[in-house]
């Protein structure tokens, strides 16, 4: 049997948890809240905080970190004048540039973190050593209680 989640989290289990391992892998129950109750104890901590969904991330380090290029989805019947069939690349900001400015420490939270693969966790894990102050929440799946472990740990490494 598992335990209930208890409607008042006080999150302090799960920040020093978060201090000391950097990335977490979290189950969170499907009908959500938990995350948002979490966020904003760390957001109380200190913390400044997004939540953003990993699809679609690419290079996570990159992307999240680096001011790097994309380009357009392809829409069908474009000129291909200038920026041949693929379009031109746009360059975008990082994901999370904003929020290293200054001395706060940072909290991502991924969504859909199930849709990563194991060497993008690591490079996840990677960042948090690198940037000391980055804390990255992955969400990788569904449970009937909220739980979370060391991503190294999940991953075996």
């Amino acid at each position: 049997m598992h335990a209930p989640m208890p409607l008042l989290l006080t999150g302090r289990g799960f920040r020093r948890d978060l201090e000391a391992n950097g990335c977490l892998a979290v189950h969170a129950p499907l009908e959500g809240g938990a995350e948002t109750r979490l966020l904003r104890r760390l957001r109380g901590a200190g913390y400044r905080t997004r939540m953003t969904s990993a699809r679609g991330l690419g290079d996570p380090e990159v992307f999240l970190t680096q001011k790097h290029g994309i380009r357009p989805p392809h829409l069908g019947h474009n000129c291909v004048g200038r920026g041949a069939a693929v379009g031109e690349v746009q360059q975008v900001v990082p994901l999370i540039g904003d929020l290293l400015d200054g001395d706060d420490s940072v909290a991502l939270w991924l969504l859909e973190g199930q849709v990563l693969s194991r060497s993008e966790l690591l490079s996840l894990c990677d960042l948090c050593k690198r940037e000391p102050r980055l804390r990255i929440i992955v969400e990788m799946g569904g449970a009937r209680s909220l739980r979370w472990q060391p991503m190294k740990a999940l991953l075996g490494a």
